[in-house]
């Protein structure tokens, strides 16, 4: 991930690219320009340009990356004045440091034309959705489970479940939207509501890399966004907790039944009679393997079928790219709601002299009023197929030097 340099380590930078005279690089189509500070940087940068370059006006933003000392670092600069090989801009605010991409982005070449396909069958439904994509994992979930047969192995989870829970639910928000504040924040969230103990409180804190759990800070986040004024937000959380245990549960656990963006329903266990150990962590990984058998089971039983999207190629329109991810937007559409960080597509890049098919991940996604981007990194690139993008794109031959200067930090 991008890191910020902080404000003494960022001045020092600034000092040394004035004082050795270290050339600044800005790419733009398969050109790239250098960059020589003229003067020390006070609130504003002054750069004498090798070569003139077109389009370059006040408010434009460069995106500018240099090589200090086997380092590479990148700065937006927003241009004030552009004049005679001369560019003044604005002394950027951050330089950054470990960037997460591979090679740097520039504009896309105009003979460049890309179409995109799903690699796995997508869908647009009308269950409650959240922002993170959750890709199948058919081949591991199905080695002691039948998934064909949904009563069964209904059936089947039952058994297991009445081993550790006195009680337990299975729900499907078919006909049926979320009502209860545990629905409505499971289904918000698509996170579990894990309550160990309903003497103490919710976790502080979720040990899981991939976050499952609401946290009390959570917790309380969705009371505010409810409707429930700050200062009261608390006794309304102590409220939550102590009516269960007024009902007699000793511990609660509430696992959503996650469909790709989809939160279609939850499994809910819990113990309101001796007999039975507080749940713990293992008890919610069994949950959630369970809650992923049934959506798949859901699924190739044809559940979703209403909804699947047909998979034909879409264009997208390219806003950069560079050798090992590009951004690009689409219209809002039930398309552009489905591509969500985590989602796997099929791209093919045709230009004049070769077609490149490749897969690439969404890692990020933001809109605006009328079109939804998609930032991917192309994965599982073959080598010749790398050295090809890279020379069409940036227009010059893959050297080492130039493999050093721009993999792995840029």
């Amino acid at each position: 991930m991008a890191t910020p340099i902080k404000r003494i380590e960022k001045e020092f930078i600034m000092k040394t690219l004035y004082d050795e005279q270290l050339p600044v690089t800005y790419n733009k189509g398969q050109t790239q320009y250098n960059l020589i500070l003229t003067k020390p940087v006070k609130e504003e940068m002054e750069f004498e340009i090798s070569r003139p370059i077109t389009g370059i006006e006040a408010g434009k933003k460069l995106d500018l990356i240099l090589d200090f000392r086997g380092q590479i670092i990148s700065f937006p600069a927003e241009v004030i004045s552009a004049a005679n090989n001369i560019i003044t801009a604005k002394e950027p605010e951050y330089f950054y440091k470990n960037l997460d991409r591979a090679y740097s982005r520039v504009s896309a070449p105009n003979d460049l034309q890309v179409k995109f396909t799903f690699t796995s069958e997508r869908y647009s439904l009308s269950y409650p959705k959240v922002n993170e994509f959750e890709p199948d994992e058919e081949e591991d979930l199905m080695k002691s489970f039948d998934a064909n047969n949904l009563n069964d192995l209904v059936e089947q989870m039952e058994t297991i479940l009445k081993r550790f829970a006195s009680g337990y639910k299975i729900v499907v928000f078919k006909d049926v939207s979320p009502v209860t504040t545990e629905e409505k924040i499971i289904a918000q969230t698509g996170k579990a509501l894990f309550i160990p103990s309903t003497r103490k409180t919710l976790p502080d804190e979720d040990p899981y890399p991939k976050k499952r759990l609401i946290t009390e800070m959570i917790f309380k986040r969705f009371l505010e966004s409810s409707g429930i004024d700050v200062y009261n937000v608390n006794d309304a959380y102590l409220k939550f907790i102590k009516k269960k245990l007024s009902k007699g549960i000793s511990s609660d656990l509430w696992v959503p039944i996650l469909f790709q963006e989809y939160v279609i329903g939850y499994i809910r266990v819990w113990i309101d009679r001796d007999g039975f150990r507080p749940f713990d962590y293992g008890v919610i990984d069994s949950l959630y393997q369970f809650s992923k058998i049934l959506a798949y089971s859901l699924k190739i039983n044809k559940y979703f079928e209403s909804g699947k999207i047909k998979n034909n190629p879409f264009e997208g329109r390219i806003i950069d790219i560079s050798a090992s991810g590009l951004l690009f937007s689409y219209p809002i559409s039930d398309i552009a709601a489905t591509l969500m960080p985590e989602t796997e597509l099929t791209v093919e890049l045709t230009t004049p002299y070769r077609t490149v098919l490749n897969k690439a991940r969404v890692v990020r996604t933001f809109s605006d009023r009328f079109r939804a981007y998609f930032g991917c990194n192309l994965i599982e690139m073959k080598n010749d197929d790398l050295r090809f993008l890279f020379e069409y794109i940036y227009g010059k031959p893959f050297t080492d030097r130039d493999a050093v200067f721009l993999s792995g930090q840029v």
